[in-house]
């Protein structure tokens, strides 16, 4: 990051998510970071009708029978960040390269790569996931991000379908919040159109991060439903270089160290 880490004061968001690594272990977390079991824990705080349908689950990338998988779906590990394949045509459905690389995934504990150690003991499986996509075949994601229970803002993801993913942030009311380079940049007045769902959302990702100092929670709208995606502790696990410095400070004055108990 080019500076020292102060872990005595930690002031801005990235020094403080790497405070939260060594000292606030709650074990449920190791929980909301597994794709599976995060989504049994999801089910049961906001109902089925918000969760992407499971197809399978499997220890063994062998194990998977194709035959019984529609024509699209989505597979990835649930234990990391990055093993994924998404299917949309079965018959053109590369086995080999999907065995490759979910089965390098399967082998990585992704603990040990920045040591956030929710990962740590997550059991290594593949989950199939039902392939969603909208009328227009795309799936905008939208980010919340969730200080002691609070959602300050949102971020959306749009444009990842034509690979020039663009990031806006708002806050509950859709105010446009400055706190990226193109968000800064964006004209006076600027704005996307809000989705008519975008309040349940908020709703949902207060319910979701109660009691947790900080955590991103990943929603999916398509077609006017709302879908649970997952749970991020430490986004770009607290090195993220490309955040305005005043964003860095924002973000941390908002964790309150001296309310997380030390596990």
């Amino acid at each position: 990051m080019g500076r020292p880490l102060d872990l005595a004061n930690p002031r801005t968001f990235n020094e403080k998510l790497q405070w939260l690594k060594l000292y606030n272990r709650n074990p449920l977390y190791t929980t909301l970071v597994d794709k599976v079991a995060a989504k049994k824990w999801a089910t049961e705080k906001l109902g089925e009708q918000y969760i992407i349908k499971t197809l399978g689950v499997w220890s063994r990338f062998d194990d998977i029978d194709f035959n019984k998988l529609p024509n699209q779906f989505v597979l990835k590990c649930n234990h990391d960040s990055g093993s994924y394949v998404i299917c949309k045509d079965k018959k053109k459905l590369d086995l080999a390269q999907a065995k490759a690389k979910l089965d390098g995934g399967l082998k990585r504990n992704f603990y040990y790569k920045f040591r956030e150690w929710p990962y740590k003991n997550v059991p290594p499986r593949i989950i199939a996931e039902e392939y969603m996509a909208d009328k227009n075949g795309v799936l905008v994601d939208y980010k919340f991000a969730c200080f002691h229970g609070q959602v300050d803002n949102v971020m959306v993801c749009l444009d990842r379908h034509i690979n020039d993913v663009k990031f806006y942030f708002f806050d509950r009311d859709w105010n446009l919040k400055r706190l990226n380079v193109r968000g800064k940049n964006a004209p006076e007045g600027f704005t996307i159109p809000k989705p008519p769902c975008m309040d349940e959302m908020f709703d949902i990702a207060t319910k979701l991060s109660e009691g947790i100092p900080f955590v991103r929670v990943d929603l999916f709208e398509c077609d006017g439903k709302i879908y649970f995606g997952e749970m991020t502790f430490f986004p770009d696990s607290g090195f993220d270089a490309n955040l305005l410095p005043e964003t860095d400070l924002y973000f941390g004055q908002m964790i309150d160290l001296d309310k997380v108990a030390r596990r």
